[in-house]
């Protein structure tokens, strides 16, 4: 450090004046006025090619330098500079399309490539790793390295991240910042795997752990077309990430979302370790997790209006009752006894699953949608599950009454 570049202006002073000593650099007092005119007397000749300011204070060293100047890099003229690029191979620039860039400006700030250099040369960069809108860059930043005579760090340059249009991705797209993900539920895992996978590959291999991308990662694997954001392989990939997790993992992370619910209720609460199991497969999002388990976790479920309508009508009734009294005479009380004995009861009854299941879903979590009922009652425990079955049933007899009150006049 430090670490601002604002208060590291004295280092990049040094470096300035070492490249000014070595002859590789110089003072240049052209004013603004000066170097407008040249380039509109450039523009005047109607020529294609760039313009290429060319100082006057190239190899003058008549200014005082306590007067404003800039601090401009003596490019070569001839030749040119090759350098490998990690991922693109040998990258060759001409010199004869450099100008004398701009190391300092007169206020004592840098511009960016002196600024990188110095700043990596100061702190050990060994790698740069960084967008191929950059290439451009790498050139002027090579020329510096050797002036100052030190090693040249090694280049990389990725793809950039596209919209699914084909565009730059942009807010446009949805892009947001890696705390708005982290807000909206994603694992940090996921992020870097799905970013990882941008740009990179390992065959088929969608899904990693950290470990493996530090295993598997290598340059000659990553591509040099730009890659596409897609949220929706961002969300599978997310899923798969979470469905990693152990349970009590995603219980502590489901706590907060919980709280949001108004949900007070532990990390190693039985009945969340008991339902985490049934929910992750259904779950993509930490937030999931807390809608999943919400109904779990209440005296009484929130009943979906438009599931409770369609299911509990009065022919459930009879059904739930059943259902209830299969529950709580069932011994022992786990999953495999309640399945054998409501199978044996829908036989003799004659009626199919399809009858019975959606009311005791809706019954049982409020919901048209959630684990199997079987697993749902095991978490929920056999008196919970008897006291929801016996309250669905009453407002299923309910909603007759209600039907027939509201029907024509």
């Amino acid at each position: 450090g430090p670490y601002r570049q604002s208060e590291r202006l004295d280092i990049y002073k040094q470096y300035a004046e070492k490249l000014i000593a070595s002859g590789h650099a110089y003072r240049c007092y052209a004013t603004k006025e000066e170097i407008q005119a040249a380039r509109d007397a450039h523009a005047a000749t109607g020529t294609k090619d760039g313009f290429v300011f060319e100082s006057p204070w190239r190899d003058r060293t008549d200014g005082d330098p306590s007067e404003p100047h800039a601090v401009r890099f003596k490019a070569p003229r001839e030749g040119s500079t090759t350098f490998v690029d990690q991922i693109r191979g040998p990258i060759e620039v001409a010199h004869s399309t450099l100008q004398d860039f701009i190391l300092l400006r007169n206020t004592g700030l840098p511009l960016y490539n002196f600024g990188c250099v110095v700043d990596d040369v100061t702190m050990g960069i060994t790698l740069v790793a960084r967008g191929d809108d950059h290439i451009i860059n790498t050139t002027p930043q090579v020329l510096i390295y050797e002036a100052l005579g030190v090693p040249v760090p090694a280049f990389a340059h990725l793809p950039m991240v596209l919209g699914p249009d084909g565009k730059r991705f942009s807010k446009r797209h949805g892009a947001v910042s890696v705390m708005e993900y982290r807000d909206l539920g994603y694992l940090p895992d996921a992020v870097l795997n799905y970013l990882a996978r941008l740009g990179w590959g390992h065959g088929d291999q969608e899904v990693f752990t950290r470990d493996e991308l530090v295993q598997l990662f290598d340059w000659a694997n990553c591509g040099k077309q730009a890659g596409k954001y897609d949220p929706k392989k961002f969300l599978f990939v997310q899923a798969e990430h979470l469905r990693m997790q152990p349970d009590a993992t995603l219980a502590a992370l489901a706590q907060p979302y919980l709280a949001a619910r108004g949900l007070d209720v532990a990390a190693d609460d039985p009945r969340v370790l008991a339902a985490m199991p049934y929910i992750k497969p259904r779950s993509s999002l930490l937030p999931d997790l807390a809608d999943n388990l919400d109904y779990f976790l209440r005296d009484v479920p929130q009943q979906d209006e438009k599931a409770a309508k369609k299911f509990l009508k009065p022919d459930a009734a009879p059904h739930l009752r059943a259902l209830a009294d299969l529950v709580q005479r069932a011994e022992p009380f786990d999953q495999a006894t309640l399945d054998a004995a409501v199978t044996a009861w829908l036989e003799r009854e004659g009626l199919a699953m399809k009858n019975v299941a959606q009311p005791a879903r809706v019954a049982l979590s409020g919901r048209s949608a959630s684990p199997g009922l079987f697993e749902v009652m095991d978490v929920l425990g056999r008196d919970v599950s008897v006291q929801r079955l016996l309250a669905a049933a009453e407002q299923a007899e309910a909603s007759g009454a209600t039907e027939a009150a509201s029907g024509p006049q």
